[in-house]
């Protein structure tokens, strides 16, 4: 290695240093570390510390502020908020101007900073020149990196050109509306001035008017106080309570002649019937209430004896225009059932090739207080009544103990204990209708077919409570789209 003399290390000292000018400003008082690769490349380039957002990423910010501002703020708020972004971005404009300075001073120090480096190049040689030749790289390379700068803020530069004027027509148009707005309050502002003199200059005129009609409204009002008068002592409260209970009076009495009407066209209708009938060789007995039975009888000792007989039961309209067959009713006793409340019913005798028809004398009655019950009923989830069984599938039950039968809102179930008989949905196989044959305990029976091949006919403790699980379990079936009724029943 060629050895350096102190006069020759002084002097190129003294001839490297050039003058730098003194407003160039650091950023830090060492020189930044860099790595060179392959062809001078840099690997890690310098970090900036405590570097802020680019410019770019504030007028992205900021456009992006005003989009969503934009249909919240009225006309003035707009105008001013034009206004203080414009000069924003002329601040943003006026500090892009003052990095220019720093760069070029940049540019012209990397120039001294090369020159200065190729100067010493030539006086070395060996190891020293090759530090010298890589510091001359990484100057290149900075040189790079700074033109590279300069073109990102002439870029940032004309953006913030093109949002300063956007920002600046933007702001007129705002100021443009704000003075439309502004003409058309005046306007409305004058036009509401306007109707509130009309409507005083009204007001003067009617308090004018009024005090003209005043007399002639006391006079009126005075004789509509004397008529008042008279009108309250023609209707004094000892007066008005007596015609409250004459009309109490009148209504019971109304009531009570229309209940003896009633019975009286019931016995009348009777009567005719009993006079067309009296060549009849039969006659109905029984009352014609739900919860008791209709019994054929004898009236004549010429009658055949109605084991001989054929005998058909039907339901038939009010007016009598039509009737249906009553499935499975073809004995001497028929016990009444809720779906013939309403109806008038026909029985058909038949001995012998002669056919006599005997009719009840009107339409079956409910019976009193069974429509409440049913309703108590209902407001329960599921009512229970104790039952024995009568026959299973056709046949007689042996068995008399008390069974349980539940009617709820999807299902009716059998059960004693913890044993269930028998347990089914509502569906278009079930069928439910009171008994119909001569037994002696026909008003408290029903029959139940569950599902096909599974029947039963259940003894209640009262009448009451057999109609009530009839109408009960015909409701919640109806509520589920289901008819329940008798076999072949038409409801």
């Amino acid at each position: 290695m060629t050895k350096i003399s102190p006069e020759f290390e002084e002097t190129v000292n003294m001839e490297a240093m050039l003058p730098v000018s003194v407003d160039v400003s650091f950023a830090s008082n060492q020189f930044p570390k860099y790595k060179l690769g392959p062809d001078n490349q840099i690997l890690e380039e310098p970090q900036d510390v405590n570097q802020g957002p680019s410019l770019k990423e504030v007028i992205e910010e900021e456009t992006t502020h005003l989009s969503e501002q934009h249909k919240r703020l009225s006309v003035r708020d707009l105008a001013c908020k034009f206004d203080k972004n414009l000069a924003s971005a002329a601040k943003l404009s006026d500090e892009a101007k003052l990095r220019e300075v720093p760069s070029l001073e940049g540019h012209v120090i990397l120039k001294k900073l090369r020159d200065a480096l190729e100067f010493l190049k030539g006086r070395l040689a060996g190891r020293n020149k090759e530090d010298v030749e890589k510091a001359i790289s990484m100057v290149e390379a900075l040189a790079v990196k700074l033109t590279q700068k300069e073109g990102e803020l002439i870029q940032e530069k004309f953006e913030v050109k093109k949002l300063a004027s956007f920002l600046k027509q933007a702001s007129e148009d705002a100021k443009r509306l704000v003075n439309q707005e502004k003409s058309f309050a005046c306007a409305e502002i004058e036009s509401a001035r306007a109707v509130v003199q009309r409507i005083g200059e009204a007001l003067d005129e009617q308090e004018k008017n009024s005090d003209e009609s005043k007399k002639q409204n006391v006079e009126g009002l005075v004789d509509e106080v004397q008529e008042a008068r008279r009108i309250k002592l023609l209707h004094q409260p000892s007066k008005v309570m007596g015609m409250e209970h004459e009309l109490r009076a009148l209504r019971a009495t109304i009531r009570e002649k229309t209940i003896i009407s009633a019975k009286l066209q019931r016995e009348l209708t009777m009567c005719k019937r009993a006079a067309e009938n009296k060549s009849s060789l039969y006659d109905l007995d029984g009352s014609e209430t739900l919860g008791s039975s209709l019994r054929i009888k004898c009236a004549s000792d010429a009658a055949p004896s109605l084991s001989k007989c054929s005998i058909q039961w039907y339901r038939m309209s009010s007016d009598c225009s039509w009737k249906q067959v009553i499935t499975g009713a073809t004995k001497s006793i028929y016990a009444l059932e809720p779906l013939d409340v309403g109806r008038t019913l026909q029985v058909e005798i038949v001995s012998n090739g002669q056919k006599v028809d005997l009719m009840t004398t009107g339409p079956i009655e409910p019976v009193s207080g069974l429509g409440t019950y049913v309703e108590t009923l209902m407001q329960k989830s599921n009512s229970e009544f104790n039952v024995t069984i009568s026959q299973m599938n056709g046949q007689d039950y042996s068995s008399h103990s008390v069974h349980v039968f539940h009617v709820g809102k999807m299902r009716m179930k059998l059960s004693r204990g913890w044993i269930t008989k028998a347990r089914e949905n509502y569906s278009s196989l079930m069928q439910l209708c009171g008994v119909r044959d001569d037994r002696s305990t026909a008003t408290k029976a029903l029959f139940w077919q569950g599902r096909k091949g599974l029947s039963f006919v259940l003894k209640f403790e009262s009448e009451r409570e057999r109609n009530a699980a009839i109408m009960l379990a015909r409701k919640y079936a109806n509520d589920c789209n289901v008819m329940l009724a008798g076999p072949d029943d038409q409801v």
